[in-house]
């Protein structure tokens, strides 16, 4: 389909697509923008586990490697979120 070095040039347009994007993301809008991130890395966590399933070892090699990024990925973003919107919380005060 893709050569590798076609491959290579679509994934660092992507790359570069993708950090411009975000770099403009204003504060209020980022936790939304990152539960919908968890939402896109948890569906590539489903994927990474098929490749991890297949019979061929590098496939199975590469399904590791995607399994541990993409759960590193969701794990931190839920954490990063909940952080976020405890800043948005109301503090209570002490009745005196």
């Amino acid at each position: 389909m893709f050569s590798l070095i076609e491959s290579f040039y679509i994934l660092l347009l992507a790359g570069f697509v993708g950090f411009e994007v975000i770099k403009r993301v204003t504060p209020t809008l980022h936790t939304p923008l990152m539960s919908a991130t968890n939402a896109i890395s948890g569906i590539s966590l489903v994927g990474s586990l098929v490749a991890a399933g297949s019979d061929q070892f590098v496939s199975q090699m590469l399904g590791l490697v995607a399994v541990t990024a993409a759960t590193i990925n969701v794990v931190g973003g839920f954490l990063i979120t909940e952080r976020m919107l405890k800043m948005f919380k109301r503090k209570e005060r002490k009745q005196q």
